[in-house]
């Protein structure tokens, strides 16, 4: 008897969050057709095969499931941003790093290119209700980029005059859309050509790599 409500909850969530991510793709692909202000509470249940009731049951509302979607898909970029820094007993080089980080973004955003494009037509309007919780969330995805920006200035590879926090802000920029352009009008073109495209730029932006002593 005492494993059964564990596994009576495990169970229940698990269905919740299928539920979410339902109401998530749902809401990504409505935004991303229409925007923001033409989807409705009742396309998005439509859209996810579950009764209005169920949007509100799990967020509240329109708003409060956009919010939420934002912290999902932000945070998820930021993680994959994270997990695109190589560990330090691989020796890679601080440019290298760099360059893999924005690579692991030109490939998530080609992944989501309905979420990238909502953040890009909606999240960054300033007259928004969540305009403080996606200010922190865009943050926490171009902080991974500042980081690597701040370890090249470390080590005296960047001009001294550089602003990394809005040098970063332009290398997320670039990524978002260089990744849309590839999605949409370059498809046939392999990752590996982009990746080496943003590296050169990246070039032009901080400088190029240290030759040898």
């Amino acid at each position: 008897m005492s494993t059964s409500t564990p596994r009576r909850g495990k169970a229940s969530g698990g269905r919740r969050e299928a539920t979410r991510q339902r109401l998530y793709d749902a809401a990504l692909s409505l935004i991303a057709e229409q925007g923001y202000d033409a989807t409705t509470v009742d396309q998005i249940a439509e859209r996810a095969g579950v009764a209005k009731g169920t949007v509100y049951y799990n967020f509240g509302g329109k708003e409060e499931l956009y919010t939420a979607l934002l912290e999902w898909g932000v945070s998820r970029l930021a993680e994959t941003l994270h997990a695109a820094i190589p560990a330090p007993e691989e020796g890679v080089d601080d440019r290298e790093s760099l360059t893999r980080v924005l690579r692991a973004g030109v490939v998530f955003i080609g992944e989501h290119e309905e979420l990238a494009r909502m953040l890009m037509a909606e999240a960054w309007r300033t007259n928004r209700a969540w305009y403080a919780t996606v200010h922190q969330l865009r943050n926490e995805a171009i902080g991974v980029i500042t980081g690597q920006l701040e370890k090249l200035a470390e080590r005296g590879r960047l001009r001294p005059d550089l602003d990394t926090g809005l040098a970063s802000t332009a290398l997320f920029g670039m990524v978002v859309t260089v990744a849309l352009n590839w999605r949409n009008l370059q498809p046939e073109r392999p990752v590996e050509d982009i990746h080496a495209t943003l590296a050169h730029m990246a070039d032009g932006l901080i400088g190029p790599a240290e030759g040898p002593a």
